[in-house]
């Protein structure tokens, strides 16, 4: 990658190939360095912290006299010798007699030096004693130090390097605004020089984008990629990338051994560790998208989950194999995936990894339990943005509890999982992801607890109403009838009328929906009264809160304003004391459209903002979408044709979203209709069509703060161009982005070159980017004409 030069005012290696991104972690080292003796650029290896100390020295040159000096200490492992390494990289001459500690003592303490230690970590000790030596005797020397683990002395300022930034893994970027990404930038860039007719199209961005995000950023993985472009298309390398440690293998010779692939790199991380610490690493690697404390103290054997866990977690986030990340006020530690992937081998390796997956399967079964059973109180709020962290996890479980092995063992396992996970999934809009994990739970496992299985069959009937699959829900609704019937208990027979009520409302007919729901509550009801126990909490009143507002809205479309009162309260009586936000939003929702049809919009829209606000509790996309449509109804009869149009637009994005209908029940969509066609008709249909665009265009956040008229406007603010520049840069930018060279630029808005030439530099380090072009890209991505 590089080679040595020597002079009189330093020895910084040259670089032998371009350098890309990195303009915030260049800047706040450089605004480090100014204002501390000792900084230390930590990350994992192969982040690239060796060639950003580099680009920083060289950008720092200016301010250190006497020279910037580069020590490698890759290669050095006695730390006896630290001291006549660093000499003999200044091309201090042998002092017989003298140590070589004073030697450097003498050489530094009157010159204005930076002094660049590369690759620290396994010499932490050494250099740690070293540094503190040289800062104290030497008042203008600085030392640059990179290291996978912080020294940990006193004065010591860290930057974290993280790795370069990818694409979003969920939606392709359009191909002017890949080069923006940082991974990209450099996987472009390594593969024009191995292959020089490559270049980035709309046939190749997307594997492109694949290839970066599976690298996960690290430089030095997209560069060995890059490589096997000599070989294999971006799509092929994507495909085989499954074993990127296998196809990795080719790098430069020239390359400290350890750098040469992937997997010696990673080695190379694994050796710096302890027993215990390899050990951690094995089994926290069990983790998909990261985990919490508990978790790992609940997952890991009891010989690792000691009562020093804490201290060894924070020793892997030292070594910058583990990544700690604040959420929400919660903390929460993650690998990247080449670290997971090796971590997992480890564990095949010691052979505990189906026991660990055991465990793992285990403790997410008991989470997922636990946020049912308290769903329906003062925590809702706190386990919906558990579930939200814990996603990956819990797929990766419920994956599990559907082999084989498990299911010969616990049959019962993966239908309590989805069970449990009923109401998140719903509460999340997640109803396509919900029914796979329940047909797969209904399918592996036919011979589970029927008491189980009949939630199954209900949960999955109601979602497949709540998609407008008629079929599936009939199917569901029969099967869970008849497996009622043959348990006889009560509490399955309730079940079974819920499933009847369901069904008739998504078919249309509220009147038959009558029966069954006032069936269940009254079951329900005498349960309840019975006082809290087994049975008697969580799912089980979550679905009485669900026949509840099932028969409020069946009584209230169809006139019995007096029922749909009745259940609004007794649903009130339920959620309110025990603080919970999901349901109470629901029943405001269901109790607003009662008040509509009655023609008293003033209180119908009083309930839909109070639906509305409750559920911002939660961000239920799917209730969401149903307020924004009724809140559109009101605004037609008001008069607001605009207001109207812009509501149905953001949700039906919402609708499209979750894989609903915008209209929930069949007998609302003479309201849907009228809504249209009174707006069209008022607006005409260029100005409709414009309004609705509007609408859709807004994000779930968006629309509530449009519903709620915390925007003034009847059109959806757009998000500013540049939020992080000024307006003077912002102008810049956009000129820059049509073409005007900075001369140009400066005759326009009446400016010096050079103040226009800063004004770019600005934008640059803002934004994190290199090159015009990358500016070009941004602004047209961010602000499309």
């Amino acid at each position: 990658m590089t080679t040595s030069v020597k002079g009189k005012l330093g020895n910084l290696p040259l670089e032998l190939t371009s350098f890309v991104g990195r303009r915030r972690e260049i800047a706040e080292a450089r605004r480090l360095l100014g204002t501390s003796r000792l900084v230390t650029l930590a990350g994992i290896g192969g982040v690239g912290k060796t060639r950003l100390a580099v680009r920083v020295a060289a950008d720092s040159r200016r301010s250190f006299t006497d020279g910037v000096w580069f020590v490698a200490l890759g290669n050095l492992h006695d730390p006896v010798l630290l001291p006549e390494a660093v000499a003999a990289a200044l091309g201090l001459p042998d002092r017989p007699g003298s140590s070589e500690s004073r030697l450097l003592v003498d050489h530094l303490s009157t010159k204005q030096t930076l002094l660049v230690l590369d690759n620290c970590e396994h010499l932490l000790g050494a250099v740690a004693e070293f540094a503190q030596v040289l800062l104290r005797s030497c008042p203008e020397l600085r030392i640059l130090t990179t290291s996978r683990e912080l020294l940990g002395v006193h004065g010591e300022r860290v930057l974290r390097v993280p790795p370069l930034t990818i694409p979003d893994a969920q939606q392709t970027p359009p191909l002017e605004a890949m080069p923006q990404y940082e991974a990209v930038a450099l996987f472009v860039t390594r593969a024009a020089a191995a292959l020089p007719d490559f270049a980035l199209t709309e046939a190749n961005r997307a594997a492109v984008a694949g290839i970066c995000g599976r690298l996960d950023g690290l430089p030095l993985a997209i560069e060995l990629a890059a490589v096997r472009l000599r070989m294999m298309s971006a799509e092929q390398i994507l495909q085989r990338l499954t074993d990127q440690y296998q196809l990795l293998t080719v790098g430069s010779r020239a390359a400290p051994t350890r750098l040469q692939t992937l997997r010696s790199c990673v080695d190379w991380s694994f050796a710096l560790c302890t027993a215990r610490e390899q050990q951690l690493w094995a089994w926290l690697s069990v983790f998909v998208g990261g985990f919490e404390l508990d978790a790992a103290e609940g997952v890991c054997p009891e010989e690792l989950a000691a009562d020093d866990l804490l201290d060894a977690v924070a020793s892997l986030v030292d070594k910058s194999i583990l990544v700690r990340e604040e959420c929400g006020g919660v903390v929460r530690f993650g690998m990247a995936e080449t670290i997971r992937d090796y971590g997992v081998e480890r564990l095949r390796e010691s052979g505990d990894f189906s026991l660990a997956q055991r465990r793992h399967l285990g403790w997410y079964e008991r989470l997922a339990a636990q946020a049912a059973t308290e769903w329906i109180g003062p925590r809702q709020t706190d386990w919906i943005a558990r579930l939200d962290r814990e996603q990956s996890n819990l797929r990766d479980a419920l994956a599990f509890s559907m082999t084989q092995p498990v299911i010969d063992t616990d049959p019962d396992i993966n239908a309590r999982i989805v069970n449990a996970l009923f109401l998140f999934w719903t509460c999340r809009g997640l109803l396509a992801e919900a029914r796979h994990w329940m047909d797969r739970s209904l399918t592996c496992s036919e011979s589970a607890h029927a008491a189980d299985r009949l939630a199954t069959l209900f949960d999955d009937g109601v979602l497949a109403g709540m998609q407008g699959q008629l079929g599936d829900a009939t199917t569901r609704a029969q099967q869970c009838c008849s497996l009622a019937e043959q348990l006889g208990d009560t509490e399955s027979l309730e079940t079974a009328n819920y499933a009847r009520g369901y069904l008739a409302m998504f078919r249309g007919d509220l009147a038959a929906a009558y029966e069954p729901f006032q069936a269940a509550l009254a079951s329900a009801g005498a349960a309840f009264a019975a006082g809290p126990g087994p049975g008697r909490t969580g799912l089980r009143i979550a679905r009485q809160l669900g026949a509840l507002l099932g028969l409020a809205l069946a009584s209230g479309l169809l006139g019995d304003e007096e029922t749909a009162v009745a259940c609004y309260e007794q649903t009130l009586a339920i959620t309110t004391p025990r603080g919970e936000s999901y349901f109470r939003a629901y029943s405001s929702w269901a109790l607003g459209l009662t008040a509509l049809r009655t023609g008293d919009i003033d209180r119908a829209t009083t309930l839909m903002e109070q639906a509305m606000r409750l559920n911002r509790q939660v961000n239920d996309p799917l209730m969401t979408g149903w307020c924004l449509e009724s809140m559109a109804w009101i605004a037609i009869r008001e008069g607001k044709p605009t207001r109207a149009a812009v509501l149905m637009g953001a949700a039906e994005t919402l609708s499209q979203r979750v894989g609903t209908a915008s209209v929930p029940l069949p007998y609302m969509l003479g309201n849907h209709d009228e809504c249209v066609q009174q707006a069209r008709d008022a607006l005409g249909k260029r100005s409709y069509t414009e309004a609705f665009r509007s609408g859709a265009a807004m994000s779930l956040e968006e629309s509530v703060a449009y519903a709620l008229g915390d925007r003034p406007a009847d059109q959806p603010q757009t998000t500013p161009v540049a939020p992080v520049l000024t307006p003077r840069e912002t102008e810049v930018a956009h000129l820059v982005a049509a073409g005007h060279p900075n001369k140009v630029i400066a005759s326009m808005l009446v400016l010096s070159p050079r103040t226009v030439t800063g004004h770019v530099e600005h934008i640059l380090a803002k934004l994190g980017f290199t090159s015009r072009t990358q500016i070009v890209a941004w602004v047209a991505e961010n602000q499309p004409d």
